[in-house]
């Protein structure tokens, strides 16, 4: 037996108790006659002892030889200790050692194993086994297994099955490009990873498993952010003989049960938004609604005089940020230039401050007298002592620029934190919508979304107005679910791949499998899939998933621990029939 407890469990109960330890030797301070060592394992720290008087001299010796990180068993006695530390659950007892065994000693490693380390990211990637044995990445992963535990018992009390789907599928050309594995035994042929387990969930409603779930890793092969990464994991649902709303109200109860058994948080509102409402009133489908800052239009009042900027632009839209009226000329001419940045893209910006005496001052006084920028304060909301700041151009370019604008502020004003819960539904999504390029138009969500029945006929007179079966979970500003009702039709089915674009044979060779299968009694289905990494980052306060997972890529997709992807021998080339340029 290695050991008869664990590093974080020993208290005042267990003093006189003889006990045996193994772990990691944290740090040691060595006084000549006293010696002291820091063990650690993943549950906590207690302190071993070794006195020149009571131990014996052979475990003293071997004691001063041991390093950071070596692997070590101690046996002795459980004593009070003298300098008591309030910090760690066992700092009222330490280990007074009569055996100490050396496991495996370590050599010195390239960071400290601390919670505030002096180990880069890169290095802390290189030698990720070694980063995990510190709390902030340990406490991620559990927090993670946490979550997943609490997924699964809520689904399976609701009656859902945990059912495994294939991770060698058919490649489809729809959404994000795939991963790809040549097949020896089917030379010049391919599987691919799948982005989802999206037909497959479809097809287990056809065979009349009604509730079904999977924690399940997903593929693809696509631009990285803090947020992505080209692996990632799904809870991914589905539910036969339901309306949207029967989902909506499951899925708001897991969302609910987590934020109670992770948070302790009781939800008091889940609203409801349009996707219009959204990118009208804050400029993107997935608003952060811990604050306000909504959008107000003012090309009423705002288009009205020889301004011609204003008069020129599509949309003229502003916001006003709380308590900002105070800004210096040097802060608001940083945030302008904030705006200009390529990634935000706007070509100036337009302000005015709301004086606490009830007046206007604003960058284009020349134009604008005291009454309508007492309208446009109205428009916006904004109070004495706020700044009102303006964007125009393209519509939809220029509610894009001012959502990241009010993200970006609010994230300056300190009103996103981080263990504050917002989350909504948002719902009615456009069913398709149009490459610029090409003028194809493709599916928001996937192929297979339902249209809303009553925008069925839209589909050939107005393809852009048909609204989609689907709903997006929104928290703190983060996609972090979304899903719809399916279409269980074949004929529905085939007319969606004509406006998708797909000819017969390419609906057919793709996806025959599944009309075949929606003639064999296909009950009305859909469902949704939350991902995994960003709900638990959120849940822990994080912006980046990286630390939730246990082995993630970098912004390359490159596992620098491992130094993967890799080129592969010649021979394995030849027999998977690749030859490369």
């Amino acid at each position: 037996m290695y050991r008869s407890h664990n590093c974080g469990e020993l208290n005042a109960s267990h003093i006189n108790s003889e006990v045996t330890l193994a772990g990691w030797v944290q740090k040691s301070r060595d006084k000549g006659f006293m010696n002291w060592v820091d063990l650690r394992d993943r549950y906590g720290i207690t302190q071993l002892v070794f006195d020149e008087s009571r131990t014996d001299k052979a475990v003293f010796e071997l004691a001063k030889t041991l390093g950071r990180e070596f692997v070590v068993q101690a046996k002795g006695t459980v004593i009070e200790r003298e300098a008591k530390n309030k910090n760690i659950p066992t700092g009222e007892i330490e280990i007074l050692v009569t055996e100490l065994n050396i496991l495996n000693p370590a050599i010195t490693p390239p960071f400290t194993i601390e919670d505030e380390t002096d180990g880069g990211e890169e290095t802390r990637m290189k030698f990720r086994y070694l980063d995990i044995r510190r709390n902030p990445v340990k406490n991620s992963l559990l927090f993670r297994h946490k979550v997943a535990m609490e997924v699964r018992k809520y689904l399976s009390d609701k009656d859902f099955c945990e059912i495994e789907t294939p991770y060698l599928i058919k490649s489809t050309p729809e959404g994000a490009r795939d991963f790809v594995v040549p097949s020896r035994m089917n030379p010049g042929q391919f599987y691919a990873l799948p982005q989802s387990p999206q037909t497959f969930k479809q097809l287990l409603m056809v065979g009349g498993m009604d509730k079904y779930f999977q924690i399940v890793k997903c593929f693809r092969d696509e631009d990285l952010r803090a947020d992505r990464q080209p692996e990632f994991t799904q809870i991914d649902c589905e539910m036969a003989f339901v309306e949207q709303e029967d989902i909506l109200n499951v899925f708001e109860g897991l969302t609910r049960h987590l934020l109670k058994e992770i948070k302790g948080i009781d939800v008091a509102e889940f609203p409801r938004m349009t996707y219009d409402h959204a990118m009208k009133t804050y400029g993107n489908d997935k608003p952060d609604i811990r604050f306000g800052m909504k959008f107000g239009e003012l090309n009423p009042i705002a288009q009205h005089k020889d301004f011609g900027v204003f008069n020129s632009a599509e949309l003229v839209v502003a916001i006003a940020a709380p308590k900002c009226g105070e800004y210096t000329r040097k802060e608001i001419d940083a945030l302008i230039e904030w705006v200009k940045r390529p990634q935000v893209g706007a070509s100036g910006m337009v302000y005015v401050k709301c004086n606490e005496d009830g007046s206007y001052k604003s960058s284009v006084d020349k134009f604008y007298d005291q009454e309508d920028l007492s309208k446009w304060a109205a428009a916006t909301g904004a109070n004495a002592g706020d700044m009102i700041f303006v964007l125009s151009g393209p519509a939809d370019k220029t509610r894009t620029q001012l959502s990241a604008l009010r993200m970006e502020l609010a994230t300056r004003l300190g009103l996103r934190n981080p263990e504050v819960f917002a989350p909504l539904w948002v719902v009615d999504f456009p069913l398709l919508e149009k490459d610029e390029e090409s003028g194809r138009w493709h599916a928001m969500h996937h192929p297979f979304t339902s249209p809303k029945p009553e925008d069925m006929a839209l589909l050939e007179t107005d393809p852009g107005k048909v609204r989609a079966n689907a709903y997006d979970m929104v928290l703190n500003g983060n996609e972090i679910g979304g899903g719809s009702i399916r279409i269980h039709d074949k004929g529905v089915q085939q007319l969606m791949f004509k406006y998708l674009g797909f000819t017969d044979e390419e609906a057919r060779n793709q996806f025959g499998f599944l009309m075949d299968a929606f003639q064999y009694g296909a009950p009305p289905h859909g469902g949704l899939a939350f991902g995994l990494d960003r709900l638990v980052a959120i849940l822990g306060g994080q912006e980046t998933i990286r630390d939730f997972i246990a082995f993630p890529k970098n912004n390359s997709g490159r596992d620098v621990m491992i130094d993967a992807p890799a080129a592969i021998d010649g021979k394995q080339l030849d027999e998977l029939f690749i030859a490369l340029k």
